[in-house]
């Protein structure tokens, strides 16, 4: 019986939009586009999210990687971007009324240490009964080792969990440890009846 339900956080509980920060302080697209793919889409961007990369590193090899016009605004680009990364409402009232109707709440997300600095812009935090993070276990979906680290921690049995994550990558990396998930695309009434599927009720809003 599913009683746990896990959530992934960028895409899912939250719009992570980190080209819009380049767009906000750069000067024109190519310039965003170029300062977008040096520091998110990098190699590096991935380390970090394991935990093996400080945010100075990964910052002062991304500027090396620009011209040095545009090494200001990456540098305001990091340090802004979580302002870029607004809640999604619908999916958090949902989160909200799952824990009201009895199930317990639980994060597994690929995210850096800077994590702990604006978690409390989720408000819907205050009602999962544990967080999971990439970098902080040092190792990121959808490699087995944080799904099994997510039963570990919390004292989960794989077959009692849901996850909702918007890769599917990750999804099956869930499926195949054991625990059943759902590949959310922005429709919260297929998640709904995909969770209906696995016996998860909950009450009609009116």
């Amino acid at each position: 019986m599913i009683c746990n339900i896990v959530f992934d956080m960028g895409g899912v509980l939250v719009d992570y939009q980190p080209l819009e920060a380049c767009r906000a302080y750069a000067q024109n697209e190519e310039d965003a586009q170029r300062i977008y793919t040096e520091l998110f889409r990098s190699e590096e961007w991935a380390l970090l999210d394991a935990g093996a990369i400080s945010e100075e590193e990964i910052l002062r090899v991304a500027c090396a990687r620009l011209p040095e016009r545009l090494r200001e605004s990456c540098r305001t680009v990091f340090d802004r971007w979580p302002d870029f990364m607004p809640v999604k409402p619908e999916m958090c009232a949902f989160a909200a009324r799952l824990a009201d109707s009895g199930y317990k709440l639980w994060l597994c997300s690929n995210a850096g240490v800077r994590f702990t600095a604006y978690q409390h812009r989720i408000p819907v935090f205050g009602r999962f009964d544990g967080l999971l993070v990439s970098a902080f276990e040092k190792c990121v979906k959808p490699d087995p080792a944080i799904y099994r680290r997510l039963f570990a921690k919390f004292g989960l049995s794989p077959s009692t969990c849901f996850f909702i994550d918007d890769l599917p990558a990750n999804v099956e990396g869930a499926r195949a440890c054991g625990m059943e998930g759902h590949v959310f695309d922005g429709d919260l009434g297929k998640l709904e009846a995909a969770l209906a599927a696995r016996g998860v009720k909950l009450p009609a809003v009116f």
